[in-house]
């Protein structure tokens, strides 16, 4: 007898090799996380999907057995983050916190702002409130991990109890750690939204597409995390699958611009289509200014102009993001920038007034359309190629 339970607790049920048991830990870690991004996040968070209850249930089900989490608390704060971003009172903002007190404690972040009423209050509506939800999930919150620490010690021996460790410090480290400290502090970024939101890889793999989060920020209530063509979202992968199933249904989707070839006049679709690309339209620009800056730090390396040439070449990071994202420093720097090139100029003040005319909401059609005409036209006269040819790409959206 004692034989037989010292062997149980050695090898388990399965009896599994260490590899195996590896396999195993990282296949059901990443059920958690794709519980996270496709159901928390997407789904209830920020309604870019249905979710079939079959589906639903099991999410909920399994996040509550792995991670203790609960589904109306999630979304809460993660709304308010959305809500609050990058000021005093975002749950967890690294800007404001400091990096390392959202990476090292982010769960405990997660677990303060989780005992705000008025946050769960506010911004919690229309998360699940059925029986399940009240007389199991909420009223016994450690009872669902503790489950799962019986059942990995059953199937794996005392060796489980690592396995269960590894799962219950899975979701605490990736998304209340990593998403949430170094999406907003270190990365790439395909567009220039309001907040710190970064890429942290081009590959949304190991954190469910999550990795993609400047793009999320920008579009929040998007079903789909990627945007350029080298980026893999597998969230994505994964929802495509569950609508094949029946068991999701897209609602949202970042727009996708749509341009016609021979497409010359500024009509009321036009201007449609450039408001709703707002991020994308800014974005390309930025890359015409930075091809712009590139050939004009040429010119300047060319007639041996070193003064001027240093002082640009310093601020080749930062020249094409808009105005409301340099410090001050790097705004005094402008004029100087400004006297010796016309070009740079241009770029700059057509810029701001492109950026303009999504910040007129209370402007007419009318208006709006005249104002994007006249941004055009403008720019067509300026005499510089790349802003003629974008110009001309802005003609023909659709």
């Amino acid at each position: 007898m004692l034989n037989s339970l010292l062997d149980f607790l050695a090898h388990g049920l399965l009896r599994f090799s260490w590899w195996q048991i590896v396999l195993f830990a990282l296949a059901v870690t990443h059920v958690t996380i794709i519980g996270v991004t496709v159901y928390l996040h997407r789904c209830q968070a920020h309604r870019a999907l249905d979710l079939h209850p079959i589906a639903s249930h099991f999410f909920r089900f399994w996040l509550w057995t792995t991670t203790g989490m609960l589904t109306g608390q999630w979304a809460a704060i993660h709304r308010k983050h959305h809500a609050k971003c990058e000021t005093e009172e975002d749950p967890h903002s690294p800007q404001t916190r400091g990096i390392w007190k959202v990476l090292l404690e982010g769960a405990e972040l997660y677990r303060t702002e989780a005992k705000n009423e008025e946050t769960i209050r506010r911004f919690s509506h229309g998360t699940p409130n059925d029986w399940m939800e009240r007389n199991v999930y909420t009223r016994y919150p450690i009872l669902g991990v503790s489950l799962m620490m019986v059942v990995d010690v059953a199937l794996f021996g005392i060796v489980g109890l690592s396995v269960w460790a590894v799962q219950m410090i899975w979701i605490p480290f990736w998304a209340a750690g990593v998403v949430n400290g170094l999406a907003h502090f270190w990365g790439y970024r395909n567009f220039n939204s309001a907040d710190a939101s970064t890429n942290i890889f081009p590959w949304g793999i190991l954190i469910g597409g999550e990795e993609l989060h400047n793009n999320h920020h920008t579009y929040a209530t998007s079903a789909k995390l990627s945007n350029k063509w080298f980026e893999f979202d597998i969230g994505w992968a994964y929802i495509r699958i569950l609508s094949v199933l029946g068991l999701a249904k897209v609602k949202k989707l970042a727009p996708t611009p749509r341009l016609i070839a021979r497409k010359s006049a500024l009509d009321y679709d036009t201007l449609q289509a450039v408001l709703s690309n707002r991020y994308e339209v800014m974005a390309r620009y930025a890359k015409t200014v930075k091809r712009a800056y590139r050939q004009e730090l040429a010119r300047l390396k060319e007639i041996g102009a070193r003064e001027k040439y240093m002082l640009m070449r310093n601020a080749r990071t930062w020249f094409h993001k808009e105005k409301e994202g340099l410090d001050e420093p790097q705004k005094r720097q402008l004029p100087e920038i400004f006297a010796d090139s016309q070009t740079l100029r241009t770029f700059i003040e057509l810029r701001e007034e492109l950026a303009a005319i999504w910040d007129r909401s209370n402007a007419s059609r009318e208006q709006l359309l005249a104002q994007l005409q006249d941004w055009c036209h403008r720019a067509e006269q300026s005499g510089i190629k790349a802003l003629q040819e974008f110009a001309l790409r802005l003609r023909r959206y659709a």
